[in-house]
Parts: structure tokens; sequence; C-alpha cells
């Protein structure tokens, strides 16, 4: 493999990757809070992607109104979710809650298909087509617009979390319930906010994936990619979420090309990045910037 096709397959793993890590805060943000791990955080990329869609196709939104208005669908759908469903079972064992955000994928995405069927859709965008070149590698615009939008989106929310008082509070909650109840903190809201931040993350990562693949049911598969990231990274991370999503959009361009021109081998984009996940979990079970707690007793 020569230089300049090395060079191409990181510049585009950086571009992926910066989406990965984008989508992997709305797990952080849920386990930090709640230490529960969302398994629809792809169905929610993929019911953002088609709300968009919806707003722009039926009712002829501009594009930024309609990116707006999923936002905030999607907020409220995350509220209401935490609220009627996870709720319920808070104090319930671990399995029972992972299989309910397993339950709730597989429902949205059945709604979601019966109501807009299995093809892929084009997503109307003011992004105009064609490519620059960076270091000699040709990225389109509908790449460096979803790049340039996940960092800014990662970099709002990292100063949210850092200083605004609901971010505090969020702060507080992940590290001590009990300290952040007496400090007089809804914890129950925290939850909800939670939820709803998670969405709003997820729905944004789908329609900027949406940008470059189109839209189809095949969007709630990135959730599914984005796992690793977190694992990498470490789930109470939101360091860790950026900097495993660029390393593994790396890793999986890379790792592809250099099989498919050494080894003549296709497919082992989807393989690369739990591989890394297993070796992880063998090595550093909490991730490369996950805290390791230690419980006395």
């Amino acid at each position: 493999m020569s230089l300049d096709a090395l060079i191409s397959l990181c510049v585009s793993g950086i571009v992926v990757g910066s989406v990965y890590a984008m989508t992997a805060i709305g797990f952080v943000v849920i386990y930090k809070t709640t230490r529960v791990i969302n398994f629809a955080q792809g169905e929610l990329m993929m019911v953002g992607a088609y709300i968009c869609l919806f707003l722009t196709v039926d009712y002829k939104l501009p594009f930024w109104a309609a990116f707006l208005m999923t936002g905030i669908v999607c907020a409220l759908l995350g509220y209401v979710i935490e609220r009627v469903v996870l709720r319920r079972v808070i104090g319930d064992p671990i399995v029972s809650v992972i299989m309910i955000t397993l339950g709730l994928g597989i429902v949205l995405k059945a709604i979601v298909g019966a109501i807009f069927g299995v093809d892929v859709r084009v997503l109307p965008t003011p992004i105009p087509d064609g490519a620059v070149s960076i270091g000699g590698t040709p990225v389109s615009y509908h790449y460096l617009f979803s790049m340039a939008f996940s960092v800014l989106a990662m970099c709002a929310f990292a100063a949210f979390f850092r200083w605004s008082r609901l971010g505090l509070a969020m702060r507080a909650t992940s590290s001590d319930q009990q300290a952040a109840m007496a400090m007089g903190v809804n914890v129950g809201q925290i939850f909800a906010l939670s939820w709803a931040i998670a969405c709003v993350v997820s729905a944004v990562g789908g329609m900027l994936i949406a940008t470059i693949n189109g839209v189809n049911l095949g969007v709630s598969a990135f959730g599914l990619k984005v796992f690793p990231v977190v694992i990498l990274g470490g789930l109470d991370s939101i360091v860790g979420a950026a900097v495993g999503g660029v390393l593994i959009g790396v890793l999986e361009n890379v790792a592809d090309g250099v099989f498919k021109s050494v080894f003549d081998l296709d497919g082992f984009r989807d393989v690369a990045a739990f591989v890394v996940l297993v070796l992880v979990l063998m090595i550093r079970p909490y991730g490369l910037f996950g805290q390791h707690d230690i419980e006395r007793i």
C-alpha cells in the first residue's frame, strides 16, 4: 500500500470517527448519570434521520429548520422514554434494564419500517456536491460538514458539562447520587434530562450519517458500531468518547485497506472495531480514560 493511500484512509477515518465520537457522547451521558447502557442508541439515530427526512420532504421545511425541529422532537422523545419506561425499572437488575433498551430499539425500528418502508431515501441538504483536497486526498463537502458539525457539537457539550448549572448537577449526580440529592439536586429530573440529551445527540448523529449515506433502516447499525468506541474510550468519559471515535474510525479504514491490498480480503472494516473491543476488555476493562471504581467494604 502506498503512503498516499494510507494518508487517504486516515483522513477519511478521522472524518467518520468524528461522527462516531459525537454519537458516543449519548452513550456516555446516559451511563455517567444513570449507570444504564442504552442499546437503543442506533435506533434513536435512525428515528432522528427519518424525522428530518419527513419534515424536509413532506412539510417542505428548510434543512436547518428541520434540523432544529428534529432535535426538539427527539429531546421530548428521550424525556418521555425515561419517564414512562425507564423510571419504572429503577432498582431492578441491570439485565432487566438492558433487555428493555434492546426491546425499545426493536419496537422503534419496527414502527419506523412500517411507516416509511425500507428503501433508501435521499435527505435534501444545502451542502453542495464536490470535494476539496486535503493533503492530496479528496474529501467530499458532506464529509467535511459532518466532521465540522461533530467537532462543534462536542465542544458545545463539553462547555455545557463544564460551566452550566445543569451540567454541574449532572456531574454531581454521576459522581454520587445521594450526595447530589442532599445538596438539592432533583436526581429524577437529571435522569430525564440525560435521556433527552442522549436522544438529541443520537438524532444529530443520524442526520449527519443520512447526509452521507441516505436514510434507511440501516442507519441504526451505526449504534452498534459506536459501542466499541465507548468501550475503548471509557463508558464514563466524554474525552474518551472523542478520542475513541477518531481511533476507531481510523482503525476501521486502515484495517480494511490493508487487508484488501495485502491479503485480498474484504469486509474486515466491521470486524476491526470489535477485535479492538475484545482486546481492550482483556487488558483495560474500564477503557483508556474510564474511571476504575474501588469500593471499600
